[in-house]
């Protein structure tokens, strides 16, 4: 695990400023509705943070060896995500705006972005953000410790399947009885999954980003002791636009 330079430490807290979030990101889940869509909130099942050393990836891309977690630490423990959900309409299916831990109760008073410790900030200015990127069209929220599990788990599988990928062979049954388990604001093939890495109590919820691939940005949320209460991935603009 990288620990941020003092160099790059020094210049992070000179531009926090500019990383901060001019919304406030609770409104997705205490609004009636979002670009004339009625919102609702989802429950994802439970995040595993046995180290709070936290990320947010595209599963089926990025959850990779060597990916680097946030370098400020969350609250460890069991917690409960979940998702803000453009309901569907005539013209268009569910769409996940944002998701939500809550490590404490605290309200958070204000959000800034989650960063790894080694992005270029000479170059951050005005409405720019570092993001995490989705190819596949998902996000997941992991532990660093989770993230270890799953490499091993996939490593193993692809191993033992060498003529199929770990979504198609693995994870799109998975998501498909999701489902059928949990149909609301889900299409037939799955939009959402909590997964227990295999041999593990590690839970590392999937789940649709938005409005498909993209760079979209994760906020930490900040109670009035300046301590992390929240972790908010940001997928649909509170404007309507998507996260990016």
């Amino acid at each position: 695990m990288m620990n941020p330079t003092p160099q790059w430490l020094a210049q992070w807290e000179k531009k926090r400023e500019l990383l901060a979030c001019p919304s406030d990101l609770d409104q997705y889940f205490t609004l009636a509705d979002l670009q004339g869509r009625p919102l609702d909130v989802l429950d994802l099942g439970p995040v595993s943070v046995p180290t709070g050393a936290i990320l947010v990836r595209d599963p089926l891309v990025y959850l990779q060896r060597g990916e680097q977690p946030y370098f400020l630490k969350v609250p460890t423990g069991e917690f409960q995500a979940e998702a803000a959900v453009l309901l569907p309409d005539l013209e268009d299916c569910a769409r996940y705006a944002a998701v939500r831990v809550r490590f404490t109760p605290e309200t958070a008073l204000r959000y800034e972005e989650a960063l790894i410790g080694d992005e270029n900030l000479s170059e951050l200015g005005e409405d720019m953000i570092y993001g995490f990127i989705v190819d596949a069209g998902m996000g997941c929220i992991c532990d660093a410790a989770a993230l270890d599990a799953y490499c091993g788990f996939a490593e193993e599988w692809e191993r033992a399947h060498p003529e199929n990928t770990l979504y198609d062979g693995y994870f799109a049954d998975l998501f498909r009885g999701s489902y059928e388990a949990a149909p609301e604001y889900q299409c037939e093939d799955g939009d959402w999954l909590n997964w227990t890495v295999p041999g593990t109590d590690y839970h590392i919820p999937m789940f649709q980003s938005g409005y498909g691939d993209g760079v979209y940005p994760v906020y930490f949320g900040f109670d009035a002791e300046e301590r992390i209460c929240q972790l908010v991935v940001q997928l649909i603009g509170l404007d309507g636009e998507d996260g990016i």
